[in-house]
């Protein structure tokens, strides 16, 4: 009897990354983000189980339950150290870390610092919409000077942070900004990001409406320009780029570097393969040399 041929299946499209319904607000940013994602995987041409989505607390955290791959709603401020373990224990993954400026930038900061410093190969997206939405409209790490909040009545007296300037100087190697009304750029960046080896960073400005008003989308379309004729190799170029705020704030991709090994790359045990696939424990061999140093 001939054997029958197993049907070829099609590469995944967007519409298969669709998860449940988001609950976020209407006219929300993060909608786009999500858009932008589902596209971003399907280019990617693999299946759902390749794929990886984790994050930590807050609006945009929510993300990993709203699109159909493997997913990890983790602790406050704490995907990026959960992301790390994930990837080490399978590198094959294509893993993706979505969360907000207070998740990432305040709770999360010391661990954005240092994910970036040891280059791990996982693309970060932040939305960035300059407030602690989820608890009612806190200021957050990036919210302006003397911005209103209901936790600064009298005005922010705080220095906002700069993620895109922080991330080229702290050692990340794909480090972008963009704008979550611009789906088709913004698809093409993470896209990018995703076959990028390295720690790739997309700081994605995504605004609230809820605390910030329905003219905040008008706001930021009159402040953003696109990058045009830069060098994405050239990280002082990058940083002098990244560093322009208010009506010059530049959206695209401000560096590029492929020069540098991933974490994982440069790890020693990963070079048999991912370690879901090898065996648990140790061999004779290894226990004797282990004694031996002991000795």
């Amino acid at each position: 009897m001939a054997r029958k041929e197993r049907p070829i299946k099609a590469a995944p499209t967007a519409k298969d990354y669709i998860g449940i319904k988001p609950d976020w607000c209407p006219g929300c940013g993060d909608f786009g983000v999500l858009s932008a994602l589902r596209n971003a995987y399907a280019k990617l041409e693999k299946g759902q189980h390749d794929h990886l989505t984790v994050s930590g607390i807050g609006c945009s955290s929510n993300l990993p339950g709203f699109i159909h791959t493997y997913g990890m709603h983790t602790l406050h401020g704490r995907a990026l150290p959960v992301a790390t373990g994930a990837k080490f224990a399978n590198h094959d993954l294509n893993v993706v870390v979505t969360g907000g400026d207070g998740d990432g930038y305040g709770i999360g900061g010391n661990h954005f610092l240092h994910t970036m410093r040891k280059n791990v190969d996982l693309l970060y997206l932040v939305m960035n919409n300059e407030t602690y939405g989820l608890t009612v409209g806190q200021a957050s790490p990036t919210t302006q000077v003397d911005e209103i909040t209901d936790s600064t009545p009298f005005g922010n007296i705080e220095t906002p942070l700069n993620p895109v300037a922080m991330a080229i100087v702290g050692g990340a190697t794909y480090v972008a900004r963009a704008f979550s009304s611009e789906g088709k750029i913004l698809a093409e960046l993470m896209y990018e990001g995703m076959r990028h080896k390295g720690f790739a960073f997309i700081d994605v400005i995504s605004p609230c409406i809820t605390w910030k008003g329905d003219e905040i989308f008008d706001y930021w379309k009159e402040r953003v320009n696109a990058l045009e004729d830069h060098d994405t190799s050239d990280k002082a170029a990058a940083l002098a780029q990244a560093i322009k705020t208010g009506h010059e704030t530049q959206l695209g991709l401000f560096y590029h570097d492929t020069s540098r090994l991933s974490l994982d790359q440069m790890e020693p045990v990963l070079k048999d393969g991912p370690m879901v696939s090898q065996a648990i424990g140790v061999t004779p061999e290894q226990g004797a040399a282990i004694l031996q140093r002991m000795m």
